[in-house]
């Protein structure tokens, strides 16, 4: 696992996975699978690109962004207030225990931070 402050995953929001998944395959060669280590949730799959790992969450939103490790999201998430940004999707924990937000940059990009399960 990555240090803390460093880009430790991704994540790639699509109303079509399966048009998401088959693209990612076709350039890149990477394989979406269930994991339940990672997540119960079955909109959430895991993309394995050969080198890293990432996520293809099925919603509404399209998006691709990078994720940050921290030491702690709410005090990341004040931070990011603090320095001028907004936070988007408040501190939540999934059901394997990540705590993770989703957070803009004062342009407005978008990312995410999370810590994982204690």
């Amino acid at each position: 696992m990555p240090g803390f402050n460093d880009v430790a995953w991704f994540e790639i929001g699509t109303d079509d996975p399966a048009a998401a998944e088959r693209f990612y395959g076709d350039v890149f060669g990477w394989k979406v699978a269930q994991d339940d280590s990672a997540s119960t949730d079955a909109a959430y799959r895991v993309v394995d690109t050969g080198g890293s790992r990432g996520g293809l969450f099925t919603g509404e939103e399209n998006y691709a962004i990078f994720t940050v490790l921290v030491e702690d999201v709410d005090a990341t998430c004040r931070q990011v207030e603090k320095a001028g940004g907004r936070v988007q999707r408040p501190p939540s924990v999934n059901p394997v225990g990540v705590t993770f937000a989703h957070v803009l940059d004062p342009a407005g990009n978008h990312f995410s931070v999370f810590t994982p399960p204690k």
